[in-house]
């Protein structure tokens, strides 16, 4: 091929994207464009490792930089991407200047949200989504500072368990009536508010935040319920937006996302998108939605380099998400819905419990919480098995066995 494989972004989907390509046998040029300077890194670690280190701590490097030499991929690191022009083929750079392409891969993930009420802009406040964002954050975790939390999903949660840590105050905020309730089932959520509020940590749910206070820089904050509470670093965890503006103008189609196929393909068939930035429809589920998870980007990316090459498509994994807070690990497996049927393993008391989401008998999602039942889960997700709730109930009995449909056709 004369022209290159251009992958924009270098996140897990950007860098897995250029790995399969040569992995599965792509021998042409491939050219990998990354804003950030440095090598591409880890993301999840900012909010685990990196803020609840002792020590200094860099994200791991997703690959060590001999190995896109090795691998013959181009890499092109501080240069943003500023627009896409599909009749020409080629992508414009800020410096002025042009790549062709003969493939163009999407990677460009999303951002974080940001506020919109007065004050947003002091000194303080901080947002948790690159690895400058990481190492502000981190230089703030001192003895005695005030934070107050904004958004109680995964990174609000993390962040939270890694201020008490380092002997600062928290406060997490949240307009639900409850911790992480767009991933998870109360009761999981409740589970893990004990083990915050157990280390410290306050929760004001049910009030969103109508101010940010101060004259140099944050010192308190006031909700919706006209509570005032003093602060001195506000984070900001509200969930992200899709970078999809280049995708936008280039005139693809566009919906919280960019639309893909399940090949990972746009409305241009010569242009992919992967990872946190696409819309798509779930194959086990049927349902479009877009997946924020490391899991879905090498997916997506495995379906998009598959398909550039001419090969066979690999059998959909079950997406899975994890955090961690306080020691304990969550690990959620398949897309849960408010309507499905739960059935809890185990006692919560024991600090070694799973929740499964049944839909129609079939296992749809599960919840492990310190590593129960999660790889059987997970297979049975796959499998589309059929549990009998009562038996499920009951941690005696194998997972595995207490699917209806596997006893149907034994007899």
């Amino acid at each position: 091929m004369s022209t290159p494989i251009v992958v924009v972004g270098a996140g897990h989907a950007g860098v897995h994207t250029t790995s399969r390509l040569v992995e599965l046998g792509y021998r042409g040029e491939l050219i990998l464009i990354d804003e950030e300077d440095g090598l591409p890194y880890e993301r999840p670690p900012l909010s685990k490792d990196v803020l609840a280190s002792a020590e200094s701590h860099e994200p791991p490097a997703l690959r060590k930089q001999d190995y896109y030499e090795n691998k013959g991929i181009r890499r092109i690191a501080g240069s943003a991407v500023t627009a896409v022009d599909r009749s020409a083929r080629r992508v414009c750079l800020a410096d002025g200047s042009a790549i062709p392409y003969h493939r163009l891969i999407l990677a460009t993930g999303s951002r974080a949200r940001t506020l919109d009420v007065p004050g947003a802009a002091l000194p303080g406040v901080q947002v948790l989504k690159t690895r400058a964002d990481g190492h502000n954050l981190k230089a703030m975790l001192r003895p005695g500072v005030r934070f107050v939390i904004v958004g109680a999903g995964y990174i609000g949660m993390e962040v939270a368990a890694a201020t008490v840590k380092s002997g600062c105050t928290a406060t997490v905020l949240e307009y639900q009536n409850r911790s992480m309730s767009r991933v998870t089932s109360e009761e999981v959520s409740r589970y893990f508010e004990d083990l915050h509020v157990a280390e410290g940590v306050r929760f004001a749910f049910g009030s969103s935040l109508e101010r940010i206070e101060g004259s140099d820089r944050v010192e308190s904050i006031v909700t919706s319920a006209g509570e005032m509470i003093p602060a001195d670093v506000v984070v900001v965890g509200i969930g992200v937006l899709p970078n999809q503006e280049l995708a936008e103008v280039a005139g693809l189609a566009c919906s919280d996302g960019i639309v893909v196929d399940e090949h990972a393909r746009t409305s241009d068939p010569e242009i992919y998108a992967v990872g946190d930035v696409t819309r798509f429809t779930c194959p086990r589920e049927g349902v479009i939605i877009r997946l924020e998870c490391v899991q879905n980007a090498m997916a997506q990316a495995d379906s998009a380099a598959r398909h550039i090459l001419g090969l066979d498509a690999a059998v959909a994994e079950v997406p899975w998400f994890w955090t961690v807070q306080h020691g304990a690990r969550l690990q959620t497996a398949g897309v849960r819905s408010p309507e499905d049927q739960i059935v809890r393993r185990g006692d919560p008391a024991d600090g070694k419990f799973a929740v499964l989401y049944l839909r129609d008998g079939r296992l749809a999602a599960l919840d492990s919480i310190n590593a129960l039942d999660f790889a059987a889960g997970k297979k049975l997700i796959a499998a589309g098995a059929r549990l009998d709730p009562v038996l499920a109930a009951d941690r005696a009995v194998k997972l595995a066995t207490t699917r209806t449909d596997a006893l149907a056709t034994s007899r």
